[in-house]
């Protein structure tokens, strides 16, 4: 290779312009994208009106207190396209529920969140619905009608996987 050959490669202006184009192309591009995907995913909507979910608080303590003092123990299974669910008391017995609703709800979105009305077992023992939860993590409450001032309160952060729970 001789001299003559070889060109001496100046950086230019037009060089800093095409680098510095390209920088701030890519990181508005990626801040465009981040702001539709935050967008268009979880509304962040968590309760109607925060101040008075902190008013009822102290309520929702006093009631989480009382049932706890009951000793009951809850017995929830999601497995083969079903939801069961049994309460016993502290000698082991069977609890009689009048009701029990499961209200499933993904922790970071919507969607997929439903409601399930389970159906009483014969012999009292227990409820049960057909209801196949998809694999994922899930936060569960379950509300059991005990003849109580308040329904029995249930609420679990469980994962799902291959249909069953962990």
């Amino acid at each position: 290779m001789t001299t003559a050959s070889r060109r001496n490669r100046e950086f230019t202006g037009r060089h800093l312009l095409a680098i510095m184009l390209g920088f701030f192309g890519v990181i508005i591009a990626v801040n465009v994208t981040m702001a539709v995907v935050a967008g268009t995913s979880w509304t962040g909507f968590v309760v109607q009106n925060s101040y008075v979910a902190s008013q009822e608080f102290n309520e929702k303590v006093a009631e989480a207190r009382a049932q706890a003092a009951l000793g009951w123990t809850a017995h929830l299974e999601i497995a083969d396209g079903a939801i069961r669910y049994a309460l016993e008391d502290e000698a082991g017995k069977p609890v009689h529920l009048e009701s029990v609703s499961v209200n499933l709800r993904r922790p970071a979105y919507e969607s997929e969140d439903a409601k399930v009305a389970l159906t009483a077992l014969p012999g009292g023992n227990g409820f049960t619905a057909d209801f196949a939860v998809r694999d994922g993590i899930w936060i569960v409450e379950v509300l059991a009608e005990a003849g109580l001032d308040h329904p029995h309160r249930d609420t679990r952060r469980i994962i799902v996987q291959n249909g069953r729970m962990k």
